[in-house]
């Protein structure tokens, strides 16, 4: 099971690198093909998350592709709003986490498309 694990960790990885957000690929790998508890795989995906954004941030603050002046609220923001979902999700079941998660990840492929159609 461990090949499989660095697998996604690989494959995270990579489109966390780009900014597009490993964790829309790698809690969907981890929950049906190794069958993690949705809790448990989001677990992992933030912590596995850290080093591969400080990798990530380090490149593109060399390429000088990181804007400090306009990132400061919405790290703010962002870090107090995380620990209001990390606390409903720990207060909520699997099912309800999956479900929420499927309609995120469906909404972010809508999201997308609507985005390629209106640049086209």
């Amino acid at each position: 099971m461990i090949f499989w694990e660095i697998v996604v960790g690989v494959l995270g990885g990579i489109v966390g690198g780009m900014g597009m957000g490993g964790g829309t690929l790698t809690i969907p790998l981890l929950t049906i093909f190794l069958n993690y508890e949705q809790l448990k795989a989001q677990g992992i995906n933030l912590i596995a998350f850290l080093p591969m954004s400080v990798v990530a941030l380090f490149i593109h603050i060399k390429n000088h592709l990181v804007a400090f002046k306009e990132t400061w609220l919405l790290a703010l923001v962002g870090c107090v709003f995380s620990l209001g979902g990390a606390i409903l999700a720990n207060h909520l079941s699997n099912d309800i986490l999956k479900k929420l998660f499927a309609i995120f990840l469906i909404g972010l492929a809508i999201w997308q498309i609507v985005e390629i159609n209106r640049k086209n």
